[in-house]
């Protein structure tokens, strides 16, 4: 009997590539898709559980995919591209580049283990309680995302995102939020040197940061009942700053206009190469 022809597909080993191309409205379960590229491409409307993909380009131009408690080994790289309305729950994926150009995600529960390069280029995302390590660039150029519970290792995370809300998260990455627009994250930390160059609108609400030269190059940012630990040279010719800090700042450097409120800055530093005018800086030091 040709497989293809049933609803569900269960516990068979596919190793040819495009083993099941263009196939739709199935439930795939307890399947190995072993060495053998883009197995699954086209495909869709399909519900997966308990699979393993072991080689590259498994879901690539498919829509409407669920899948549940599933692994996508070291081999399975550059995973899933150009897919479109695509829910993953409970899965390991240890491949990197993973999704890229997708739309309409949602990903809960899911340990991302090797995840250079992953999630580049794609729009309107659900992300919640996704652990994420060697991260490196996570996110670039996304956009419309909501985040809960985010666990991130990796450097340059969300290069170029824009409309993102994230809640509850741990952060440890190096130049994130470069080239960014309209973020707005509500408690969580975050820690890595130079966050958020060249951005603007970025709201963090009862947060703690360390950055050194963390908020340079930056246009409107909001800082609400936020602790700023071991941040020096801080808001560097940066304007519009409205910053409302419950700590000590190590240093400020040069900023160009705005508010900053905080229990005391130990250096503040306007060289004689700072563009803006110290008029348009409003420094309210509560420790004093």
């Amino acid at each position: 009997m040709n497989i293809l022809n049933e609803e569900t597909i269960s516990e068979k080993t596919f190793t040819a590539e495009r083993a099941l191309f263009n196939v739709s409205r199935k439930t795939i379960v307890d399947c190995i898709f072993g060495e053998g590229e883009s197995p699954l491409k086209e495909s869709s409307h399909l519900t997966i559980r308990n699979c393993q993909f072991e080689w590259k380009y498994p879901l690539w131009y498919s829509h409407n995919i669920v899948v549940y408690n599933s692994i996508f080994n070291a081999m399975a790289r550059a995973g899933i591209w150009y897919t479109d309305h695509i829910s993953m729950k409970d899965c390991v994926v240890l491949a990197p580049k993973e999704f890229r150009r997708c739309k309409n995600m949602s990903l809960e529960n899911v340990n991302f283990a090797d995840a250079k390069e992953t999630l580049w280029n794609c729009q309107h995302i659900d992300l919640k309680n996704v652990q994420v390590a060697n991260g490196d660039y996570f996110a670039m150029n996304c956009s419309d995302m909501e985040i809960e519970k985010l666990s991130l290792c990796g450097n340059y995370a969300f290069d170029g995102a824009k409309n993102v809300v994230i809640r509850n998260s741990k952060l440890l990455t190096k130049d994130a939020f470069w080239n960014a627009e309209n973020i707005t994250v509500y408690d969580s930390v975050i820690t890595g040197e130079y966050f958020g160059w060249n951005s603007r609108n970025i709201k963090l609400v009862n947060c703690t940061i360390e950055s050194l030269q963390g908020f340079c190059y930056m246009d409107n940012i909001i800082l609400e009942n936020c602790k700023l630990l071991n941040t020096t040279l801080a808001f560097e010719y940066s304007s519009n700053i409205n910053a409302d800090v419950l700590t000590n700042i190590d240093s400020v450097a040069n900023p160009i206009s705005g508010l900053i409120t905080c229990h005391g800055i130990k250096e503040l530093i306007n060289n004689e190469f700072h563009k803006g005018n110290n008029d348009n800086v409003e420094i309210i030091e509560t420790g004093k």
